[in-house]
């Protein structure tokens, strides 16, 4: 059969067919998919932005149980990892939970019910861990827990998780220091006075290499810097701790700052506190200001100037009325930003250069192809 094909195209080419006698055409090559070997090859093969996906391969801010009602299986968020290239991610649980009998999912749906801290949720993502963690992920376990008003909890819930999970969790966070869309629910933010008891507690942070991630709203429309002071005063208190401000301190009430103010505002925090770092998960931020021009044109260089300061996120809940899809959505819309990055901001950001050297792995992001 293959000497009649063979005879057939000579008969053919004999006969004048074009193309007969060219070079055979060259196929593009895809690049190879990256894997964790890939972050530990001292000779990894540069990151082509031109054909690679420009979205994050860490998710440093992702929540694998919800608020109340079923949860999506660990497993199966996984696989959303997977299908989407994040290699890495930090295993949150959630800072504040529902009651048990609660038929809510969300507390927004639910004002006057209150939400509460609880060790629940880390000790499944724990028991998770243990028995579904994939290798060909890096997952970090991150303690939930802490309720930062009631600062005498706290040491003792890192030492039960300790005693039950040796080594394991490297992160604590999302905490609440002031969480406006939680005060239909019972929260109210945490007192300078109680902040001056966390001592015990950040110092075993600080022996662990820990960061703290904390949710710590700025202000609102009406007082945009409302509740600096709070962050500001945990800054003073604890300045050799490792600190993430989530979301750079907006909100769904604080959508409307002058994006040059807020820029500034950051800028000069920054320099203030060199163990500060920023967390830039969450739509919201793309939404109300990354995707608007002023907006582009103030956070692109401030990006840019401090982007070893700057970590990645999708702040995805993982209830169980979400899908592949809907991560898949948050990736995309959360990586945006990513597009007009340096070279050097992208690979800090969105490659994870920023992630391992906070947490101290053994990782190396790839170097940017000119």
């Amino acid at each position: 059969m293959r000497n009649k094909l063979i005879a057939l195209l000579a008969a053919l080419c004999a006969a004048g067919l074009s193309g007969c006698g060219a070079e055979p055409a060259t196929t593009a090559v895809a690049p190879a998919a990256l894997s964790l070997d890939t972050f530990r090859a001292a000779d990894a093969p540069c990151y082509d932005r031109s054909v690679q996906p420009q979205t994050s391969v860490v998710d440093t801010h992702v929540h694998f149980r919800p608020f109340g009602g079923p949860a999506i299986p660990f497993e199966e968020v996984v696989q959303y990892f997977e299908e989407t290239g994040v290699l890495f991610a930090n295993v949150y649980g959630i800072g504040q939970t529902l009651p048990a009998g609660s038929t809510c999912t969300y507390y927004l749906d639910c004002p006057g019910t209150p939400v509460t801290p609880s060790l629940k949720n880390d000790f499944v993502n724990a028991a998770n861990y243990l028995t579904k963690a994939p290798a060909d992920i890096h997952l970090t376990l991150s303690m939930t827990f802490p309720d930062l008003a009631a600062p005498e909890t706290i040491l003792p819930g890192i030492e039960l998780l300790e005693a039950e999970y040796p080594g394991l969790f490297r992160w604590m966070g999302e905490v609440n220091l002031v969480k406006q869309a939680l005060f239909d629910n019972g929260h109210a933010p945490v007192s300078p006075a109680a902040m001056a008891e966390w001592a015990p507690f950040m110092a075993v942070l600080r022996e662990r290499g820990i960061p703290l991630a904390v949710h710590s709203d700025l202000g609102d429309d009406d007082d945009p810097t409302r509740y600096l002071p709070l962050v500001e005063e945990v800054l003073r208190l604890y300045p050799d701790n490792a600190l993430v401000w989530v979301h750079m301190g907006l909100s769904r009430e604080l959508t409307r700052m002058e994006p040059a103010r807020h820029v500034e505002l950051m800028t000069a925090m920054l320099e203030s506190h060199p163990n500060l770092m920023l967390d830039i998960a969450w739509r919201v931020l793309e939404d109300a200001y990354f995707s608007t021009p002023d907006g582009q044109a103030a956070y692109v260089p401030f990006l840019n100037a401090h982007s070893d300061r700057i970590l990645p996120g999708t702040d995805f809940l993982a209830s169980r009325d979400k899908d592949l899809e809907v991560y898949r959505t948050e990736l995309e819309v959360t990586s945006r930003i990513n597009r007009y990055l340096d070279d050097d901001a992208f690979r800090n950001i969105a490659l994870g250069q920023n992630y391992f050297r906070l947490l101290g792995l053994g990782y190396q992001a790839p170097p940017v192809c000119p």
